[in-house]
């Protein structure tokens, strides 16, 4: 193999290098800015998970306060009756659903209770003894029994001489508790201080203890799992193997909380992200490659011309030549093409300034040839203001081409509309319609975008234009400008009105026939994101039944504090 075998393969093998490189970042950065939005999404979960446990478990934590002082259980340590207690303990626990209410003396010694066989067990709960020392306890662990986990409360009953004289305990099912969450997405368990799973909507995390600093987990089988961790863009991924509905890898997010004496944690499939981020990379990749293989291939051509050019000087110059001048008419043809795509874009933004300056160019050679020349000048002013504003628009689309947009700022409102009025005046005349604009203000201030507002009322005249065409009635747009306490422009006309008023501002809804070159029913969507953009709103009316539409346009203040 020669030297340029060599040299190419060098080159090639740098530039799928470079590529690669390219890609995993690509593929990193798309990642890291998935992990953004699962992250917030998986915060949510887990503050939703700990709403539906905090309000379940608040609702018990609450009767044990209520029914600790209780006049049925209070004389009960001085020999009260305890079947009249326990049969008011058992309505409470089958009306709040409590899995066991008791009430014990200070020694532990159960006075009155929904289930005695809990007796051994819950009289040793670290929280009944805060509770005999008067502050509210709660715990939680397995009732070996019952084969149940359960969460409880245990609230002091304070005697007339202010001393504890007996602990009432509500016991909470946790089975209950989890019942309306259980396999739901995602993946999201309560660990205690011991960090061992007590609550989980998944049941087979359930007993397993973590050992985060050992990175591993004990299941309640006894089986030993390491988790494999990572960090992407700051945040903690775990690689799994914990079963079919527990994702492989996971965004392992943690949120204390020190009321119930537990943390939520959740495992937030990052599968989707990664596929979605790989795919990215590997469109960047093959974009890549196709573009060096292009590449390559011309070079190679390239370089057989020059090959073949020291055996057949002549003939290779000549067919050279041919493929210049082919080339150059490929690069002329893509020229034109290119210059088509534009026209066609810029040609509808552009027809009625265009128009308003040939109308005046017009009207302003008349006046010179009478020689009123001040006319004359005000219609040249016009024709440069129109000129400005033509350049705006072209400056608007390249913006818009550029997923940019025109920054709001303050706006005369009645500049606006009239220039709006004048852009339209053409086809107002053609089509014999009276346009009625009550100005009424010089300066009112909005805040918006001067361009883009102006085809907001630009389309909503054509669109009136539109409805009234080819009606014998008279053809009347009215516009006004109300200044109250809301800021506010009304188009009125008189056509037929709106046929379905709750459909109108959706993309491609018209009421024009199909083929109709008139519109493909965008104007009032796009005028409604508009207005919108500038914090305002918009919204049609029919004006009377069957008699006219109107447009009402709201918009904010300009306030020079707001700048």
């Amino acid at each position: 193999m020669d030297r340029s075998f060599w040299a190419r393969f060098g080159v090639w093998a740098g530039f799928l290098a470079v590529v690669a490189g390219l890609s995993y970042g690509l593929y990193r950065y798309g990642l890291g800015q998935a992990l953004v939005q699962i992250k917030a999404r998986g915060q949510a979960d887990i503050a939703l998970a700990e709403d539906r446990l905090g309000a379940r478990l608040r609702r018990y934590q609450e009767l044990a306060v209520m029914l600790a002082d209780h006049p049925s259980l209070a004389a009960l340590p001085d020999g009260g009756s305890r079947r009249d207690a326990e049969d008011f303990l058992r309505s409470a626990a089958d009306k709040t659903g409590a899995l066991a209410i008791l009430y014990s003396d200070v020694g532990g010694q159960i006075l009155a209770g929904t289930l005695e066989t809990l007796t051994p067990e819950t009289a040793l709960w670290p929280g009944v003894a805060r509770a005999r020392q008067g502050a509210l306890g709660t715990g939680h662990g397995v009732l070996e029994s019952l084969g149940k986990r359960a969460y409880f409360f245990a609230a002091p009953d304070f005697g007339p001489d202010g001393r504890v004289r007996a602990v009432l305990q509500v016991v909470v099912d946790i089975d209950e508790v989890e019942f309306g969450w259980r396999s739901s997405r995602p993946v999201v368990f309560f660990t205690d201080a011991a960090g061992e799973i007590f609550i989980s909507n998944r049941s087979e995390l359930l007993f397993g203890t973590l050992y985060p600093k050992e990175t591993r987990v004990r299941f309640a089988g006894g089986v030993v799992q390491a988790i494999e961790t990572s960090q992407i863009k700051g945040e903690e991924i775990w690689s799994l193997d914990w079963g079919p509905y527990i994702p492989a890898r996971a965004l392992h997010l943690v949120k204390d909380l020190p009321v119930i004496g537990m943390k939520a944690e959740a495992l937030i499939d990052i599968a989707p992200a990664e596929r979605l981020a790989a795919l990215q990379a590997a469109a960047f990749a093959a974009v890549c490659v196709a573009f060096g293989a292009i590449l390559f291939l011309v070079t190679e051509r390239r370089r057989t011309l020059v090959v073949a050019n020291r055996l057949l000087e002549s003939r290779v110059e000549a067919r050279t030549s041919e493929l210049r001048r082919a080339q150059a008419d490929l690069v002329q043809a893509g020229k034109l093409s290119a210059l088509g795509q534009m026209s066609a874009g810029i040609s509808h933004e552009l027809n009625q300034p265009l128009m308003a300056i040939q109308q005046f160019a017009q009207n302003g050679v008349r006046f010179l040839e009478r020689g009123d020349t001040d006319v004359a000048g005000e219609n040249l002013s016009r024709i440069s203001a129109l000129s400005v504003r033509a350049g705006r628009i072209i400056k608007n689309l390249r913006a818009f081409s550029r997923n940019e947009s025109e920054p709001m700022g303050k706006v005369n409102l009645p500049k606006v509309v009239e220039t709006a009025v004048e852009l339209s005046d053409v086809r107002l005349r053609g089509e014999a319609v009276q346009m009625v604009w009550e100005q009424g203000h010089e300066s009112v201030y909005a805040i918006g975008g001067e361009v883009r507002l102006t085809q907001v009322f630009v389309n909503l005249i054509n669109n009136a234009v539109d409805a009234m065409s080819g009606q014998d009635e008279p053809k009347v747009i009215r516009i006004v400008i109300n200044n109250g306490r809301k800021l506010e422009v009304t188009v009125r006309d008189t056509g037929p009105g709106i046929t379905d008023p709750e459909k109108i501002f959706e993309p491609f809804y018209t009421t024009k026939e199909v083929g109709n070159d008139e519109g493909m029913g965008l104007g009032l969507s796009i005028s409604y994101g508009l207005v919108q953009s500038f914090g305002g709103n918009i919204r049609g009316v029919n004006a009377t039944p069957g008699r006219g539409a109107m447009f009402t346009v709201e918009l904010e203040y300009w306030q020079e504090r707001a700048s």
